[in-house]
């Protein structure tokens, strides 16, 4: 099996993060975004993965494409990467993969954290992930038949059709009948909103016999912008923690401080004087000193000192801190 992780976006919601690191590599808890996700689809599995295809922007630059490569290699498959040098569409993006969309693939965008406990069940012709919501007028849904099939495909319904919302993740054992079906409407022009989109190939492919499939996630976790990205990662800490990951390093120093749980505590972090948690991220290379930090990410050789932080995300190499104070208040005085 194959896996195609389209990842072009430019990640504008995340800015300023994202200006130096493209947003499927954002840390969760020490790994990269799109590691978590390849490893819980190759968890999944029950096939070998040869190939794992990262398709990107061409202006992510050879560092970006490197440590993709890094990370396919980490997991025991070939990494390749693809471009997709203009926004055409999640139809556009895949078909970048080329050649690798042969025999069985799964394919993935790579903002689409999940917790599952799901199997590929490789006999079904295309499996689609899905998860229930309140509304499902703002997403696209699946409509299924009696035998728990795909009976539709259905974008923002205004009346309820169903609340079983598509999440970005799907399995095809065909591969070459999906590149073809995506090319077909490169071919033939077919656009939605000016880009061609997978659920437009998938439509076809279904009215055409293909039998689809939906499988549930338990939960479907948003990486969108910083504070969803924050959140989720407080979750992951705390799913991945439950399933035995270690979430602390043995190279971490902790002096006269308080871990409150789920927290991950990077290679080499040094915690001084400080509460941390629940829910705090700490990358490798982190120094906190006289702080109080809850639900936030602190990247990578970042110092924090004399501060309380919230519901944050620093990036690499920042040095954040608040100047003592003297104080002297009154009588029934407030101070905030």
């Amino acid at each position: 099996m194959n896996i195609i992780i389209p990842m072009a976006g430019l990640g504008k919601r995340m800015r300023p993060h994202t200006l130096t690191t493209p947003k499927p590599l954002t840390p969760i808890a020490g790994k990269p975004m799109v590691q978590r996700i390849v490893e819980d689809i190759i968890s999944g599995a029950n096939e070998a993965v040869t190939e794992i295809v990262f398709i990107i922007n061409p202006a992510f630059g050879k560092e970006v494409e490197r440590l993709l490569l890094q990370v396919a290699a980490s997991l025991g498959s070939k990494g390749k990467i693809a471009y997709q040098e203009q926004p055409l569409g999640t139809a556009h993006a895949i078909l970048a993969a080329g050649d690798s969309l042969q025999g069985p693939v799964f394919v993935a965008f790579a903002d689409t954290l999940f917790k599952a406990h799901f199997k590929i069940d490789p006999a079904k012709d295309a499996i689609i992930w899905t998860q229930k919501v309140e509304d499902p007028s703002a997403f696209g849904v699946v409509k299924l038949r009696a035998d728990e099939s795909i009976e539709a495909f259905v974008e923002k319904p205004a009346q309820f059709v169903s609340d079983l919302a598509i999440i970005g993740m799907y399995y095809f054992k065909d591969g070459l009948r999906l590149r073809r079906e995506m090319q077909r409407l490169i071919d033939e022009d077919i656009r939605d909103k000016g880009e061609y989109q997978l659920t437009d190939a998938m439509d076809h492919m279904l009215r055409d016999g293909v039998k689809f499939y939906t499988d549930q996630v338990e939960e479907w976790l948003d990486c969108g912008n910083f504070s969803a990205t924050v959140y989720t990662t407080g979750r992951i800490m705390a799913i991945k923690q439950a399933a035995g990951e270690n979430m602390h390093s043995a190279s971490a120093i902790l002096e006269d401080s308080v871990i409150i749980p789920p927290c991950f505590i990077g290679e080499h972090v040094r915690v001084r004087h400080s509460v941390i948690g629940p829910n705090v991220a700490l990358e490798a290379g982190c120094q906190v000193e006289n702080a109080r930090v809850s639900d936030s990410i602190i990247g990578e050789n970042t110092v924090i000192k004399n501060t309380v932080l919230s519901a944050s995300l620093l990036g690499k190499h920042v040095s954040y801190s608040e100047a003592p104070r003297v104080l002297s208040l009154g009588d029934f005085s407030s101070q905030s």
